[in-house]
């Protein structure tokens, strides 16, 4: 080599002494264990809330439980195109006999409050999404019947059920009822029942902002024109985009040349103003790879170099505390080593969690029926039991917001399949991308306090399922071994005593609170003035425009009320919903003037309450979970004074006071 092409001495020295330095950095770490110490520098809770509008909140996470502020439908709706009448009046009605109902004048359209009440042997047009006009307790379809022109009224050639084609207001989400708890990633699902219930801006964490640098005298950025030697700055592109996948706010700072001073003053800048910095570049063991040395002065390296292939060259450090990542410069091993190690940071900040999708085989408990010639899909969820996964059907309809939302997926039943027998074994589709096996597994009653005692074992890190398919439907559940535990609120009628004739041989009865029962009715009406439940009761029996709202066969409070009735069956009794929610609901929108409730949902509704008795709401235990640490958790929440003093304040009554 001639001596003009020589290096100076000095220029040798320094090159030498910087290669030096640089090995310290490159001591080779596994990938776990350069993982841990990196993870175990950072903190990794999920930033603080804010508030944004429904529109911006897709793939955000919530920050606060959301709770539904209506009910969802906000009342008693027709789910097909027929007429509403009394089911009764179509009661024996065949093509060979008909029933004959006369038309009220108007066609209840959506959007629209009836005008007429429903009186015996009549009926209204009504289309689908129609509001249930008083009196009515059924809705005829319209292809089960024959339009007489001269009256004008219908030929119904079939009977109608109690209910049918109605769907009662809150049978979808309940006013009052946490319709999204913290820490859910919002999807399309969530945005659909958010919107539902009204709500127009949600808390969620905030998005952590991440700093995206790129560094090399070689980068061109895209769009300019490409001199040679030159390349374009894609890893710039290509960490923002997987920054905004991962749920980050990617804050593109541009490509730096190899100057230690610009890129330092880049770096100071970036840590100013967000709260992960990705530079990729610059971390190898050339000369004029700087930016591990700038990181080094700035900062602290936690690791530098991983015994990746690709991506060994990685450098892992901080700066003021915020975690900081020199990514190797070609983009293949850029892409690679962000996945792998900031990625996780990041979702871990926005509080998000991977879920890979699958398909799972289960056993599905229950019969389901289905109609011949269409393909059926039925939304599950999903319960683990220790015979496998079992898929119970959601108990909402098609029409349900929540349905899509709370399912774990779905199954198929063919098109010639008249049912799916119970026992059978279904391949579910999961529609969330992972299943959680959950620590506790709770189905039968559900109840506005029980959310309380849920919300402090999730905020232990308890995974619950919680299935609301009331207190018989838990009974049969653990019978089957499908849960945990089972809330209920069933009164002996031979004994007038709650929960404990539902005892078997390896349950045990755990006490929780008591619900106060009560005659529900509008503050301005008259007729019940300043009177007792029993007298209220005997008023209402004997006015025959008094319309009462009954509740639904199995529930525990239309075992009370049938109590009361003793065999009676007055005007309304065939009005039939599933939640003390619709009860108060048709009462406080005049679609019936009395009902029986508890008294939290009369307070929901501004209305008045006269108290009956105390229902009891308890748990049975299976006792052979007993031992297990959620269960154990969940035992210990109800002994929590202060979860005790918030069960109070929503209006219930402990079990020992």
């Amino acid at each position: 080599m001639s001596k003009a092409l020589s290096p100076p001495a000095d220029d040798l020295l320094a090159g030498v002494r910087r290669a030096a330095r640089q090995e310290q950095f490159l001591a080779v770490a596994s990938p776990d264990d350069a993982l841990a110490r990196f993870m175990g520098e950072i903190e990794l809770a999920p930033l603080g809330a804010e508030t944004v509008p429904l529109s911006a909140a897709l793939g955000r996470v919530l920050a606060q439980d959301v709770t539904a502020p209506v009910d969802v439908p906000p009342f008693d709706r027709a789910t097909v195109d027929g007429f509403a009448g009394r089911s009764a009046d179509t009661r024996g009605a065949s093509d060979i006999a008909p029933r004959r109902l006369r038309l009220n004048g108007e066609v209840i359209m959506c959007g629209h409050a009836p005008v007429f009440d429903v009186q015996p042997g009549w009926a209204t047009t009504i289309a689908t999404g129609g509001m249930i006009p008083r009196g009515a307790d059924a809705v005829i379809m319209i292809e089960q019947t024959d339009l007489i022109d001269e009256d004008p009224s219908i030929d119904v050639r079939r009977a109608a059920a109690l209910g049918q084609f109605i769907s009662y207001t809150g049978s979808d989400i309940a006013r009052g009822e946490v319709i999204l708890r913290r820490n859910t990633s919002i999807s399309s699902r969530e945005i659909g029942m958010l919107a539902a219930c009204g709500v127009g801006r949600v808390e969620v964490f905030r998005k952590p902002k991440v700093a995206v640098l790129s560094t090399g005298d070689e980068l061109v950025t895209p769009g300019r024109t490409l001199a040679p030697g030159r390349v374009y700055d894609s890893n710039g592109a290509i960490i923002a985009a997987a920054v905004a996948e991962a749920g980050g706010e990617p804050v593109s700072f541009g490509a730096f040349p190899d100057e230690e001073a610009a890129l330092a003053a880049a770096l100071r800048q970036a840590v100013d103003a967000c709260d992960l910095i990705v530079l990729s570049g610059g971390t190898s063991k050339g000369a004029g790879d700087l930016s591990y040395r700038v990181v080094a002065k700035l900062g602290r390296v936690v690791v530098h170099g991983v015994a990746l292939k690709p991506g060994k060259p990685l450098c892992l450090a901080l700066i003021e505390g915020k975690p900081l990542a020199v990514l190797p410069g070609f983009p293949t091993s850029a892409i690679f080593t962000f996945h792998s190690f900031i990625a996780p940071i990041i979702r871990a900040r926005a509080g998000l969690a991977n879920e890979p999708a699958r398909t799972v085989e289960a056993t599905v408990p229950v019969r389901i029926a289905s109609e011949l010639g269409r393909k059926e899909f039925v939304l599950v969820s999903l319960i683990e039991t220790e015979a496998g996964p079992v898929a119970f059907p959601t108990a909402k309809g098609s029409g349900a917001v929540t349905s899509f939302s709370q399912a774990d997926g779905f199954l198929e039943i063919d098109a010639l399949a008249g049912t799916l027998d119970a026992g059978s074994r279904a391949r579910v589709t999961l529609i969330r991308s992972s299943a959680t096996r959950a620590d506790l597994v709770i189905m039968g009653s559900h109840d506005v306090a029980l959310d309380v005692v849920l919300g402090a074992l999730a905020e232990q890190g308890f995974v619950v399922r919680n299935v609301a398919i009331g207190s018989l439907g838990g009974v049969a559940a653990l019978e089957r071994e499908e849960c945990d535990l089972a809330p209920v609120h069933l009164v002996d009628p031979s004994t007038g005593r709650y929960n404990e004739h539902l005892l078997q041989r390896g349950l045990a009865l755990i006490k929780g609170w008591r619900r106060i029962q009560g005659f529900v009715f509008r503050p301005e009406d008259e007729r019940f003035a300043g009177v007792t439940a029993d007298a209220a009761l005997t008023t209402a029996l004997a006015d025959a425009n008094c319309l009462m709202v009954n509740r639904n066969a199995g529930s525990g409070t239309r075992v009370l009320i049938d109590r009361l009735l003793a065999g009676v069956q007055p005007p309304g009794y065939g009005n039939q919903p599933r939640s003390h929610n619709a009860v108060a609901a048709a009462i406080a929108q005049g679609r019936a003037d009395w009902g029986i409730a508890i008294e939290p949902v009369a307070k929901l509704y501004d209305l008045s309450f006269a108290p009956i008795a105390p229902e009891e709401y308890d748990f049975l235990l299976r006792e052979s979970a007993r031992a297990r640490p959620a269960v154990a958790a969940f035992l210990s929440a109800l002994q929590d004074e202060s979860l005790r003093e918030k069960i109070r304040a929503l209006g219930m009554h402990l079990a020992e006071e």
